[in-house]
């Protein structure tokens, strides 16, 4: 299993967009959250349009961006909106930029159909993956090395812990804040992906 990142002209300018408004580690983050997606839709024999999910996972914690951090609303669906004006200066048709904000916003979710939104539910099984370990087992030990080689998780942990802990206090009402109370810090601290796994 290789890496490859889509290379179209709307996703280089969206991971521009993530490079200028993301630290070191959220970019990583994102990235990895993008080649985690790409390898599940293999396992699960998920079909997905490679350029949606690569943007969406490139915005998909843009929400967390001081710039655009909401004060009323969570910072999935901030980032939604962050989306949607990023596709309409792309020139996405309206149904493409509304899809994009779904996927971005459902990544928070618990689960996604695979049926009714592929893209959501592979972005949602990533997230969840490099966040919290969740179904890690199913990426190829030799790929997830060469994935953490090419993009290392840095201070992830601190910094996401700090971002939630943060939306935690000001949404309580948040997913983010659901996390926390669920203990986000012991998961993301067990998650196989911080000992760099190179094993089945």
């Amino acid at each position: 299993m290789e890496l490859t990142l889509p290379g179209s002209p709307v996703c280089e300018h969206a991971r521009e967009v993530a490079t200028a408004y993301s630290s070191p580690s959220l970019l990583n983050h994102s990235l990895r959250v993008y080649a985690w997606a790409a390898a599940l839709g293999g396992v699960h024999h998920v079909d997905f349009d490679p350029e949606l999910l690569f943007v969406a996972a490139m915005l998909h914690d843009v929400g967390l961006a001081a710039v655009f951090d909401s004060h009323t609303e969570p910072f999935e669906v901030a980032g939604g909106h962050v989306g949607w004006v990023f596709a309409a200066g792309a020139g996405w048709a309206p149904q493409r930029r509304a899809r994009l904000v779904e996927v971005i916003v459902r990544h928070m979710q618990a689960d996604v159909d695979p049926a009714e939104d592929p893209e959501g539910f592979l972005l949602c099984r990533a997230a969840a993956a490099d966040i919290a370990g969740r179904g890690v087992a199913d990426l190829p030990a030799d790929f997830r090395a060469a994935v953490l080689e090419r993009y290392p998780r840095l201070d992830l942990v601190t910094e996401f812990l700090r971002c939630f802990g943060d939306q935690a206090a000001r949404k309580p009402e948040s997913l983010a804040a659901a996390a926390m109370r669920n203990d986000l810090a012991t998961r993301m601290a067990a998650n196989p992906l911080e000992d760099r796994p190179v094993t089945g």
